[in-house]
């Protein structure tokens, strides 16, 4: 096998992680895959082995791991990240008051600016998901 055959191997791999988890390959992720694939390949092989399930040999759930990016993500600053994830997990079944708890630990261990940088967007943007979600099934 060519070193060309295994990051093709793994790019399929990591592309199939993120379908899996999100139902597409985030703009981003596209790129580094278009320009610097063997990166890309690397980054799949590490997300396709911490992003399974429980039934697929994973220690967590997908909804605590997606949280926990979530959380991760608002620490640092990263907001589109965040709000990603957190919607993943609330698909996954986190609730408000769940994702509220996880929100105030990060405050405790990066401050309130993690809270008015990122945290509040994500909260905001979730209560708006969960709207959504009630409006639609009545």
């Amino acid at each position: 096998m060519t070193r060309d055959d295994i990051t093709v191997a793994a790019t399929d791999i990591g592309t199939a992680s993120f379908m899996a988890t999100l139902g597409r390959v985030p703009d981003n992720f596209s790129l580094l895959s278009q320009h610097a694939p063997a990166a890309f390949a690397g980054y799949g092989l590490i997300r396709a082995a911490i992003m399974r399930d429980r039934d697929e040999g994973g220690a967590l759930d997908l909804k605590t791991k997606e949280l926990i990016f979530a959380l991760l993500d608002t620490l640092i600053g990263q907001k589109n990240g965040a709000k990603n994830h957190a919607a993943t997990a609330m698909k996954l079944g986190l609730t408000l008051p769940e994702l509220s708890e996880g929100l105030v630990q990060v405050i405790m261990a990066g401050g309130i600016t993690t809270w008015n940088e990122t945290g509040a967007d994500v909260m905001r943007h979730c209560v708006q998901l969960e709207a959504e979600r009630a409006a639609e099934t009545g």
